[in-house]
Formats: C-alpha cells, sequence, structure tokens
C-alpha cells in the first residue's frame, strides 16, 4: 500500500484558481480520443494514449481517497460516486448528515484530524493505494510524515494565483527525483517519492 499525494497542477504551483474553478489545468481530461475510468464508470475521461495508460496503471491500485470538506462541498462529494477508488474518507468538522447521499455512499467522515482520516483510508483500502488530495489537507497530510509519494500531473498552464498545490502552510520537504515521467497531451505525469 502507498500513500500518494496527487492533483493536477499548473506551472506556477496551483491546483484551482482562488473561486476553486479549475480552468484550462483540467483540458488533459478531455484532450485525446482514448476513453478511460478513473473509478466512476459514468465520468469517463478522454485523454490521449499516454495518459490513459498512466492512469490504467497508477490510478487502477487506488481503493481509497482522502480530501477535506471544502472540495467534499464544491463537488458534492460527486453526488455519492468516488471519483477514483472504491470509497472517500472526507476529514470535517462536523458530519454533514444532511447531505442526500449520507449513509448510502461509500463516504466515511472523520473529525479526528489527518492522522486518523489516512488511517481510516488505509483500512478501506486493504492493499489497494490511497490518495490524499493535495491541497491544505494535503500539505497536512506531508508534513505529518503520511505521504510516500507525490503524483504531479503538470499541466502546462499559468494561472497566476489560486490554491497551492501543497497548501498555504507546506512545510519544507524533500523528495527524490522523478521515478517516472510520463508526458502526455496537454500534461506531464510525475511521481516522486518521499525522502524518508
Amino acid at each position: 500500500m502507498t500513500v500518494i499525494l496527487v492533483a493536477t497542477m499548473s506551472l506556477d504551483g496551483f491546483i484551482a484558481r482562488p473561486d476553486d474553478s479549475v480552468g484550462p489545468i483540467f483540458d488533459w481530461f478531455s484532450a485525446g480520443e482514448v476513453d478511460v475510468h478513473a473509478g466512476d464508470e459514468q465520468r469517463p475521461f478522454r485523454t490521449g494514449k499516454e495518459s490513459a495508460d498512466w492512469m490504467r496503471e497508477h490510478w487502477g491500485r487506488v481503493r481509497s481517497g482522502v480530501i477535506g470538506r471544502h472540495l467534499f462541498d464544491h463537488t458534492n462529494g460527486w453526488e455519492g460516486r468516488p471519483p477514483a477508488g472504491d470509497h472517500v474518507v472526507v476529514l470535517t468538522h462536523t458530519v454533514p448528515t444532511d447531505w442526500a447521499h449520507y449513509g448510502t455512499a461509500p463516504f466515511t467522515f472523520v473529525t479526528e484530524g489527518i492522522e486518523r482520516a489516512v488511517a481510516a483510508a488505509q483500512d478501506l483500502a486493504g492493499d489497494g493505494d490511497v490518495t490524499v488530495t493535495a491541497g491544505d489537507i494535503g500539505g497536512q497530510a506531508l508534513a505529518a510524515g503520511l505521504i510516500d509519494e507525490v503524483e504531479i500531473d503538470l499541466a502546462p498552464v499559468v494561472l497566476g494565483r489560486g490554491k497551492r498545490f501543497f497548501g498555504e502552510d507546506a512545510a519544507e520537504t524533500v523528495l527524490e527525483d522523478p521515478y517516472l515521467v510520463v508526458p502526455g497531451r496537454r500534461v506531464t505525469h510525475f511521481r516522486y517519492r518521499v525522502r524518508r
């Protein structure tokens, strides 16, 4: 099992604009001719072959993911369907018991902090991989020593300002050289191991 900090990032280090829109950094999701599913069969990506192969191999091992309440609210929990893997763990201060899919969707809500959220995702993942979405939650997990690898899907876009990949209070961290680099259409995929 590997715990991976992951997101698509602009060249200047942002995962979204200040208003949470992603603009052209997600263009690679529809820049090709190959349909691929990260987990949800109702939401295919239409990428280039290189990205499709990358997604099938690496995202195909993901069984659970950790997100923050902000992303959960922004996406409405993807209507109860995990975007990748089988289960989502949401780190939140309050459990959204009024959410339309509460109790029926494969979502677990954790209020005890990032360590507990990652542990819950690991329990749910079995021998599969766990993702932690970049941003403030991802930065907290990295600072706490919970991240094994960092995956950056680097888009050839400069946003200028927005939400940072490692959050607003990232701790200094040294990564190994990338062990995988996959050039795709409108994206380059990188994987780094966290230096221990």
